[in-house]
């Protein structure tokens, strides 16, 4: 027996995979390479948010996790209105109302502008609740970044501005990885425009 070194080599062999095979698509499903889709998501985020627009995350579970990390982080580093959609009472309320298929939808019906960008988080793509935020924040106007994985024609995946998709059906990597592209888009956002970004006069 070799002990516990192959299994852990194995996974950090597949992570360094998932990590450097993320692939990017255009809201028409066309594919895009992967660092002008980050240039682009970057844009889209410094453009709307200089505006005085926010960003809204969601996802279930670890996802979750990224969202309320990741909310926090764009405005406490990146100067940037953000918010997530996590608070015990909230999840339960609108659960018990509405069903949990409407846990996100309906605070993104009540609270999306035109023009917030939603950013959408699901390992495998297809939880209907994250799915129907995305088509909720499409009806009120909102640019939708979409991070997914599992299998490559997951519903989620197709209705995002911007998709970036990791080939991987390991929820560890994916969601790693979803991690790392989030705070990739802040990172460098911060270093080339500084901590917090200016916002445009009214």
């Amino acid at each position: 027996m070799g002990g516990p070194a192959p299994a852990i080599a194995e996974f950090f062999g597949e992570l360094a995979h998932a990590l450097t095979s993320v692939q990017a698509s255009d809201r028409a499903g066309a594919p895009i390479d992967f660092a002008e889709g980050l240039r682009r998501a970057m844009e889209l985020i410094v453009a709307r948010t200089s505006a005085g627009r926010k960003l809204m995350f969601v996802g279930n579970g670890a996802s979750a996790a990224i969202s309320s990390h990741q909310s926090a982080d764009y405005w406490k580093t990146g100067g940037m209105r953000a918010i997530t959609f996590s608070d015990p009472a909230l999840l339960t309320c609108i659960s018990n109302d509405f069903g949990y298929q409407s846990v996100f939808e309906k605070p993104v019906e009540m609270f999306a502008d035109a023009g917030d960008i939603l950013m959408a988080i699901s390992s495998s793509g297809r939880s209907e609740n994250v799915v129907r935020a995305a088509r909720m924040a499409r009806e009120k106007g909102c640019s939708v970044v979409t991070m997914s994985g599992f299998a490559p024609d997951n519903p989620l995946r197709g209705l995002g501005d911007l998709n970036f998709y990791v080939p991987s059906k390991s929820y560890g990597h994916v969601e790693i990885t979803h991690l790392s592209l989030s705070h990739c888009l802040l990172d460098t956002i911060v270093r080339l425009h500084g901590s917090p970004p200016r916002r445009a006069e009214p």
